[in-house]
């Protein structure tokens, strides 16, 4: 089992509870509303506190860009986000806990097909600002665009766009009830969420962190805790 020393406890939660920065606007990972947050990082934030020996303080955030914000302001001791290159500057990450993926939702009439078909000339894609899709799409289009906003959905309806990109779960949800608008089925990325602290962390501090999740997956604990929150447990990730 990983254990947590006096000297690590102090370094990843010196103010003597561990701040845990979740974000509700990824359902797959967390539901419920702030004052009563639950889901898979819920329940890893708890079991990172009991290792530690300290109460746990949940701050939700609707956004992962305000949880990002939050942890590279210092409001936050460990945060839940995918690995992404723009946020490695202020964030050292675990290997991922689980892989998720980004997809496309296209009006039914359009003539894209693939993920492939979607970067090309004259393609608008609505993203909601700040999220591991909105980062990686921005640095990997060649001719298509992003078209940001507080939800890519609501983006790509209110300015007619040709694409809208997102999580797949969700995604597939809002398409089902809305028959003008198909899912692309095959994924542009894999979105791969992994638990994060600030680079200001010791190594043994992340190297804890690290340890932990890997323990915590393969002791089922992952797959445990996606079942509760009605996820797949498919979407754990491999060994690191």
């Amino acid at each position: 089992m990983t254990i947590a020393t006096a000297a690590l406890t102090q370094d990843l939660a010196p103010a003597g509870t561990l701040r845990a920065s979740i974000n509700l606007g990824n359902p797959v990972l967390a539901q419920g509303l702030p004052a009563a947050p639950s889901g898979v990082t819920v329940d890893i934030a708890r079991e990172i506190g009991a290792r530690l020996g300290v109460p746990v303080e949940l701050l939700c955030f609707d956004a992962a860009r305000k949880s990002y914000e939050a942890m590279a302001a210092g409001h936050a001791d460990i945060c839940f986000l995918a690995v992404e290159p723009a946020r490695e500057a202020e964030v050292a990450f675990t290997a991922p806990y689980v892989v998720i993926e980004g997809v496309f939702a296209v009006p039914r009439e359009s003539p894209l097909a693939t993920a492939a078909d979607v970067d090309r000339a004259g393609v608008r894609i609505g993203v909601k600002r700040g999220s591991a899709y909105d980062l990686f799409l921005t640095r990997t289009l060649r001719h298509a665009s992003v078209v940001r906003g507080d939800e890519g959905v609501d983006t790509f309806r209110a300015q007619d766009l040709e694409a809208a990109a997102g999580i797949r779960q969700p995604l597939t949800e809002y398409v089902a009830g809305h028959p003008e608008v198909r899912l692309i089925e095959d994924r542009f990325m894999e979105i791969r969420q992994a638990v994060g602290t600030t680079r200001t962390r010791g190594p043994e501090t992340v190297r804890f962190l690290r340890d932990l999740v890997e323990e915590l997956k393969a002791a089922g604990f992952i797959a445990d805790a996606l079942r509760r929150a009605h996820q797949s447990a498919t979407l754990v990730a491999p060994p690191a």
